[in-house]
């Protein structure tokens, strides 16, 4: 006959049947820490200093290898930024010289332009300065010289110009009464009774002039000689000029 299912024994597996998975995991766990704990106290009391002390020692064996490697690849970097740097320098170095050696060919070329205009500006400035002094002496050329009749007439107007160039005066009258009534318009009339002929200098001419009188009175531009009637007329004129003011106030010999 089975047993009453409500004895002490068949009570407590009931109860342990009824543990769930959980319970189980944990009493699972519970039985590995303990073993462990009677391992760990089985080992020697200096086992884990000396657990320790390779721990310790192992900890610094590591750190010091790889710090060499990685020192070397940063110096790399270092030296691999620097040698950019340098290229990036001498490329905007190269930049630089080639923007200055444009900027002074270009002033060169200004400069070059420049002296060029200004020289081109100086020769047409000559050019017209020249071609004004051509236009001048053009217009300031002599107009022909004026002819004059060989006769009394032309013998007085020829004089009466001559004579307003030098400042002389005297008018086509006053030469004209004064020559009537000294030669009667004869150039190669010579006085030999009066006495400037006495004196041995016989008075010549249209207007009877002495030839010291001529000498000192002659009028530069005519003729030397004492019966050329233009050259006898103006010093004659002269002569009056200087002693009576002007010819037209001679009314008699003089």
């Amino acid at each position: 006959m089975p047993k009453n299912m409500n004895t002490p024994g068949h009570s407590r597996l009931t109860k342990l049947n009824k543990l769930t998975k959980q319970h189980k995991i944990a009493l699972a766990g519970v039985a590995t820490l303990g073993a462990a704990a009677l391992a760990f106290s089985a080992v020697p009391g200096d086992a884990g200093t000396t657990t320790n002390d390779a721990a310790s020692t192992a900890k610094v064996a590591y750190s010091t290898e790889p710090i060499k490697g990685v020192k070397a690849s940063v110096t790399d970097q270092l030296a691999g930024a620097s040698v950019k740097t340098e290229a990036i320098q001498a490329k905007a170095d190269a930049k630089a010289k080639a923007a200055k050696a444009k900027a002074d060919a270009a002033a060169k070329k200004k400069a070059a332009a420049e002296a060029a205009a200004k020289k081109k500006a100086e020769a047409a400035r000559k050019a017209k300065k020249a071609a004004s002094r051509s236009s001048q002496r053009v217009k300031i050329q002599p107009v022909a010289a004026t002819t004059y009749a060989d006769n009394l007439n032309g013998w007085i107007n020829h004089a009466l110009a001559i004579m307003k160039q030098k400042g002389i005066p005297g008018s086509y009258n006053g030469l004209y009464k004064n020559i009537m009534r000294e030669s009667s318009g004869n150039p190669s009339a010579v006085n030999g009774w009066d006495v400037n002929a006495v004196n041995g200098t016989p008075s010549i001419g249209l207007l009877q002039v002495i030839q010291p009188t001529f000498n000192a009175y002659h009028v530069s531009g005519t003729s030397t000689s004492i019966y050329d009637p233009v050259a006898n007329i103006t010093a004659a004129a002269n002569y009056a000029a200087d002693r009576y003011g002007s010819i037209d106030n001679v009314n008699s010999a003089y």
